[in-house]
């Protein structure tokens, strides 16, 4: 489809074809409430740890079970939902987080918050790859970066309200029943998603001009050449694939830290009652959201101006570096409220550079791939991140927060040293014939 046929297209769409809108704010709920889920124990810990005498290093064994069964679950739920599709993938998946994060409010030891966590995580981490590959399949590529920074902001937006919600239901009817409150949001959630989603083939409310406005706009083949065993080799032999991966290991871990260790670190360092986090640890997850969107319209923008779809987004990773670097000072200012605005500036960079490695997957490969690629990154990611949560408990407990703090803003500069030596488009890499 010629340039202008495709603008005139794009207008008409605009005008009448939303239900791939309708779907991306869906997954947007789907992450917020991931996200609400996954915090609730991070927003409690000072209070949780104070009435079990739980360390540091303890705190990290409980956030440590939930990254790894997280990391697991990108791989192995990538690979389950490319094979059963993301409907029923993430409605099974919002069913297993619901129900656990309910019944974490029943523990009270190290391993049963650890045990119930690591159980979270496995429901948790379909989220992203079903997200990715609803994306792939519903948008052309000029879009697609926004769509991914609208259901990645939902993380941001997630945290933001866990800080805000969940200490205040904790001071009201106790800290349990903040787990019953955002266990049962899933049930609601996976309601809507059973109304709203359908693949696009036989999705009953997508016109056809919705249809074909977005085949016209998607660079990447629908299906791999390859097939079975010979498909998974492949991947591993991509160096687009290791491109993507090293990326997302190297910067995960930033986000990790401030979403895990973000309330402790206020209590700790600065002083912050539980009221008080509730008052200011919202901020820094709306800067967040603030720098999903700001990655995800720059790059769009760049892609209608002519700029190459993976030009762009590599070179949005790396100016998102440079605001990543505030956290670097952020431990040592004596001003608390200095040091949440350095966090604020790191968190937006992170966001824009998280949402460009969410969208290559869906940039540089075929939609039968997608949740399977975004899984491997999202298995390196959670495994770094893990280990650099141990990390930080042990720092912590030994030392100070400030080694942490100069390691997450320095990994985004080697993370981004990996993307731009070994991402190619598709066309310059040798594809098999379809």
């Amino acid at each position: 489809m010629q340039a202008p046929q495709l603008e005139m297209l794009s207008k008409k769409i605009r005008r009448t074809g939303k239900t791939r809108w309708w779907i991306v704010w869906t997954l947007f709920f789907s992450t917020t409430i991931n996200y609400i889920s996954r915090q609730t124990f991070s927003v409690l810990s000072p209070m949780i740890a104070a009435q079990y005498h739980f360390t540091h290093t303890d705190l990290a064994r409980i956030f440590g079970a939930f990254q790894i069964s997280y990391a697991l679950a990108w791989l192995l739920g990538g690979i389950f939902l490319d094979a059963v599709g993301t409907r029923l993938g993430l409605a099974l998946a919002a069913t297993l987080w619901s129900v656990v994060n309910i019944f974490t409010g029943f523990a009270g030891s190290v391993f049963s918050f650890a045990a119930f966590r690591f159980m979270l995580g496995i429901g948790e981490g379909f989220n992203w790859p079903g997200a990715s590959k609803t994306v792939a399949e519903w948008f052309p590529s000029e879009e697609r970066s926004l769509a991914v920074a609208i259901f990645d902001s939902g993380s941001s937006v997630g945290g933001a309200l866990a800080a805000l919600v969940i200490p205040w239901i904790a001071l009201a009817v106790g800290w349990r029943w903040s787990f019953v409150f955002s266990g049962t949001l899933g049930f609601l959630w996976l309601m809507m998603w059973l109304r709203v989603y359908h693949p696009l083939d036989r999705h009953p409310r997508v016109t056809r001009e919705e249809v074909a406005f977005i085949h016209a706009g998607q660079d990447v083949p629908s299906k791999s050449a390859k097939k079975g065993l010979q498909r998974w080799l492949a991947l591993a032999k991509d160096r687009n694939v290791w491109g993507i991966v090293l990326g997302r290991a190297l910067t995960d871990p930033i986000g990790w830290f401030y979403i895990f260790w973000l309330p402790q670190y206020l209590s700790d360092a600065r002083g912050f009652s539980l009221k008080r986090i509730a008052l200011f640890a919202w901020i820094p997850f709306v800067a967040a959201d603030l720098g999903n969107f700001t990655g995800g319209w720059i790059s769009g923008y760049c892609i209608r101006r002519g700029i190459s779809v993976i030009r762009a987004r590599t070179w949005v990773c790396a100016v998102s570096c440079l605001p990543i670097l505030a956290g670097i000072p952020a431990a040592r200012v004596h001003n608390a409220y200095g040091a949440l605005a350095l966090i604020c500036v790191a968190l937006w960079g992170f966001a824009s550079w998280s949402t460009m490695g969410l969208t290559l997957p869906s940039d540089l490969f075929p939609q039968d791939v997608v949740a399977t690629v975004t899984g491997l990154s999202g298995l390196a990611a959670g495994l770094a991140g893990a280990s650099f949560t141990f990390a930080v408990g042990i720092l912590v407990d030994r030392f100070s927060y400030r080694p942490a703090f100069l390691a997450a803003g320095l990994l985004p500069l080697l993370a981004t040293a990996f993307l731009f030596l070994l991402v190619r488009p598709a066309t310059q890499i040798q594809l098999p014939p379809p």
